[in-house]
């Protein structure tokens, strides 16, 4: 039997749900009555609603959409082993390695200081203006390494408040029981916090796929200038709106399975 807590819990849980639920669909109804009716609406429905055009252009997008998949699929891991050096690196605690970790925090510094598009502008036009032969010449090498180092040194700044979040007592404690430094990161810090920073990191990871489309701007075809042709071609805005859904169809997913594991890690800890 429940008891008269879970009663009046649950009544006001349903109680907000409903109000939820009638304020939402409220304010749908009131925008899809409204914006057909404003002065422009047809003229904006031409340009970036036009089924047609959507139909047309939609297989081409998903297309160019696969060149987005296989750069975040081969900068991923790759940004996950440099964040790692990287993290571990600025936690040393040997005066003799001080110069190290003064080279990753400086890494760290300045990538995390600079906006994407402008590293991704320096190496992506500053290395291959050196003359390089095929294939060091490639947009697609430069523009990938300019994702890793930006993405490395956010995703190294989270795994080290990962690691920072762990009690120096469990440190102590492995060092007591004949375990080196090394084996104490490995087998004692590590673990504890590479699972706590997870659902961070699964946010900047969504975050890198949807930046993987600023390499169109030294190059690639991917799938946001694979759309901006397809607006040459046919004058029309649409592609965007095809490329966007497209974009939406894979973040909201992984987003909403970032927000899961923050929920999950939030009731573990309480």
């Amino acid at each position: 039997m429940p008891t008269r807590r879970e009663i009046f819990e649950r009544r006001q849980r349903r109680r907000a749900n409903l109000i939820a639920a009638l304020s939402t669909g409220a304010v749908l109804l009131a925008v899809c009555v409204l914006v057909p009716l404003s002065p422009g609406w047809e003229s904006v429905q031409r340009a970036f609603f036009n089924g047609a055009i959507f139909a047309r252009t939609f297989p081409g997008l998903l297309e160019a959409f696969l060149l987005d998949v296989a750069i975040f699929a081969w900068c991923a891991p790759l940004i996950a082993i440099l964040a790692l050096a990287l993290a571990i690196a600025r936690d040393l605690r040997a005066p003799a390695l001080t110069p190290v970790r003064l080279a990753a925090t400086a890494f760290i510094d300045i990538f995390r200081g600079l906006p994407v598009i402008l590293v991704i502008y320096l190496v992506g036009f500053g290395i291959p203006g050196l003359g390089l032969p095929r294939p060091w010449n490639s947009p697609y090498l430069w523009g990938s390494l300019s994702l890793i180092l930006v993405y490395a040194a956010y995703t190294a700044e989270v795994i080290r408040s990962g690691i920072s979040s762990i009690h120096d007592s469990q440190r102590a404690a492995a060092l007591s029981l004949g375990l080196t430094e090394t084996d104490t990161m490995r087998y004692v810090v590590l673990p504890q916090a590479i699972r706590r920073v997870i659902p961070a990191n699964m946010n900047l990871f969504i975050a890198l796929q949807k930046d993987v489309a600023l390499l169109s701007f030294i190059g690639p075809v991917e799938i946001f200038r694979q759309a901006g042709v397809y607006k040459s071609l046919l004058a029309n805005f649409t592609p965007y709106v095809g490329a966007a859904l497209i974009f939406l169809a894979v973040t909201i997913p992984a987003t909403r399975y970032a927000d899961h594991l923050m929920n999950k890690q939030r009731r573990q800890q309480q």
